[in-house]
């Protein structure tokens, strides 16, 4: 890791509020049935960090995902009602696994549901600020997901949708002013191509530019999934116009979120832009 790098990466020791993203390829497995042992460990860190005086959010994709499990369906469904329903089924499975594991670490937690119009209406997205605040201020850990039952535009129209919760997640930081944001994915961070035609981990992005976005690599490559490392980058590219950092990283990876609180070269790191 280059002195830039390591500099930037001490930072993370300051954070103080952290908002986690959880991707659906993370939580379930290809079956769409929850990955018991991953979510388990994953638990065990965030409750970690609770206790050690952080404040924690986490963003949760896989609802869709367990639903399909659950109802027999081998592929993604694309009407609009056979997704709000995979969502009803599967959030009830999602919740509840989040509520033996963190109720088994002596963590409490609080579901929030949102869609994209909660934060175009402003007494709406101010009720939410005030409720995730005064959860976080009681040391309960507010779980967000995309309110899919109800969110008929976001589902309809791709511009309003908010890609895996990439983007919901980015919205959710700023609305909680985090110092940090960890979006937890199935790769190792940003891959780019090198010139020797081989590809490599890109440690730090300094900035997000067009060129950038361009040329990573935007497979989706499960129906359990919707978004890809460009919806990624545009939502790191709001969450740090706000001074919020992000990692991009493997939740897969064993103990990745406490190598990333401690400064260890995991995943793509990309710092929070100067506020003016």
């Amino acid at each position: 890791m280059s002195k830039t790098a390591l500099k930037y990466r001490e930072m993370i020791s300051d954070a103080r509020r952290i908002v986690v993203k959880i991707g659906s390829r993370v939580l379930v497995q290809q079956s769409g049935r929850p990955d018991v042992r991953r979510m388990r460990a994953l638990v065990k860190e965030l409750s970690a960090m609770r206790k050690s005086g952080h404040d924690v959010v986490i963003v949760s994709s896989g609802a869709v995902g367990a639903g399909m499990e659950a109802l027999g369906m081998k592929t993604r469904p694309t009407a609009l009602p056979d997704i709000q329903m995979a969502a009803a089924v599967g959030q009830i499975r999602l919740i509840c696994r989040y509520q033996d594991f963190f109720q088994a670490e002596r963590c409490k937690i609080g579901q929030v549901l949102l869609t994209h119009d909660d934060f175009e209406h402003k007494l709406r997205l101010a009720n939410a600020r005030r409720t995730m605040e005064n959860l976080l201020r009681n040391n309960v850990v507010p779980i967000v997901n995309e309110n899919d039952v109800v969110a008929d535009e976001e589902l309809r129209a791709e511009l309003k949708k908010f890609g895996d919760n990439d983007v919901l997640a980015a919205l959710v930081a700023k609305v909680v002013h985090a110092d940090l944001l960890i979006m937890l994915t199935t790769v190792n961070g940003v891959i780019q191509a090198g010139t020797n035609g081989r590809s490599r981990r890109v440690s730090l992005i300094e900035n997000i530019s067009r060129a950038l976005l361009r040329s990573v690599d935007n497979t989706k490559g499960s129906d359990l999934s919707v978004g890809g490392m460009s919806s990624k980058l545009r939502a790191a590219q709001d969450a740090t116009k706000a001074g919020c950092n992000v990692v991009i990283a493997n939740g897969r990876e064993t103990g990745v979120i406490r190598k990333i609180l401690t400064g260890r070269d995991v995943g793509t790191f990309i710092p929070a832009a100067p506020l003016t």
